[in-house]
């Protein structure tokens, strides 16, 4: 095999492993896709709403061969507009994921460097080391962010520090005020050299006690990007869509490295849709609630440690995860190994339907007793 000249921080990067396709499961064991349940992903067990599912119906006659609107003005205008922000401050992304990708395009390079916790999401480390920046991976405390240790690790050379609240794939929440706490911290001792990029993914499943007004945040400081997706509550993971919120500074970077057209017109018109359906946000909050609590109360019948969630999945310490995880696929049960996370004994479980719940925890049990 030819050696292709390439820089030594893209070669040493580990390609992200997404969970795997019930197709490729069936494939692999000769299962029935009509059988397997996969909890890997993080994905809404409800799929996406009905009134997006009718949209989407309609929307035919917009594919007619053209670009979608590259600037995504009437999606951006819903996002304005829920936000109370100008649509100057919003940026789309093909998922959140792509925003993070664009922060760390706009803001590092080789002479750089970014902070984020151990064990948060992957895509942290990934986007740093694509743009040869240097890691400050600060311990986690108790599986989640130490804000103050992350704070006394910013260097000279910082530009970004990620932080993921909830926190992915742990499931852990950092309180609202120790989060704003930390965002002053950084503009006293930082100025305005330090961007600070929170990942709310999850956001939509937190107990509303636990939510804050970020977009207050960003009109406070300038500092800062909030991202949010579509892929999760809204359950719009296979269109691809996301946003972030900041002042005019930081959005004009963000957009001076965006690809065009990097969110499709079905995208949008969902998202739209998604965005105004208040009774199908709930109804996933709901079915997530009492999905977390049987999961968890199934895993301490179990005798298995576990993260406590925010989120609408569960970490839970089984031991010998590589095996565990192989005896689950054979059973036609898919999770997330979190190994790749430094975190070799636990598995990530999604939330599912409550059937679907019942089925892992089962599998599990025989798995375990065997």
């Amino acid at each position: 095999m030819t050696d292709i000249p390439a820089p030594a921080h893209i070669r040493a990067i580990a390609p992200y492993q997404a969970g795997k396709p019930i197709e490729e499961l069936a494939r692999e064991y000769g299962l029935d896709p009509a059988g397997i349940v996969k909890l890997a992903s993080n994905e809404n067990p409800l799929g996406c709403s009905g009134r997006v599912r009718a949209a989407l119906g309609e929307a035919v006659d917009a594919l007619h061969g053209r670009y979608p609107d590259a600037n995504g003005f009437d999606l951006k205008a819903s996002l304005a507009m829920r936000h109370q922000v100008p649509a100057s401050w919003v940026t789309l992304g093909n998922g959140s994921n792509d925003l993070l990708e664009l922060a760390s395009l706009a803001l590092l390079d080789e002479g750089t460097s970014a902070v984020y916790a151990q064990h948060a999401f992957v895509v942290y480390r990934l986007s740093t080391q694509a743009r040869g920046a240097r890691h400050l991976m600060v311990p986690a405390r108790d599986y989640g962010h130490d804000l103050d240790a992350m704070l006394e690790a910013i260097a000279d050379d910082t530009r970004l520090v990620f932080i993921a609240n909830p926190n992915n794939p742990t499931g852990t929440h950092v309180p609202g005020a120790r989060v704003r706490a930390f965002l002053e911290s950084v503009r006293e001792r930082h100025a305005d050299r330090v961007t600070v990029l929170l990942d709310e993914a999850y956001d939509e499943y937190l107990d509303p006690d636990e939510r804050v007004d970020s977009t207050r945040w960003v009109r406070e400081f300038p500092n800062l990007i909030v991202t949010r997706t579509f892929s999760k509550a809204y359950g719009l993971a296979g269109l691809r869509v996301g946003y972030a919120l900041a002042q005019p500074a930081l959005t004009d970077l963000l957009n001076r490295v965006r690809q065009p057209f990097n969110v499709n017109i079905l995208a949008q018109i969902a998202a739209r849709v998604a965005l105004d359906d208040t009774d199908f946000l709930a109804q996933t909050y709901a079915l997530n609630k009492t999905g977390r609590a049987q999961l968890q109360e199934g895993f301490a019948a179990l005798g298995l440690d576990y993260v406590p969630s925010h989120t609408n999945f569960v970490l839970v310490r089984v031991g010998d995860a590589a095996r565990v995880n192989d005896q689950l696929l054979r059973q036609g049960v898919i999770v997330r190994p979190v190994a790749g996370d430094g975190l070799p004994e636990h598995l990530r479980v999604s939330i599912g339907l409550p059937g679907e719940n019942t089925r892992l925890l089962d599998a599990l049990k025989s798995v375990l007793q065997a």
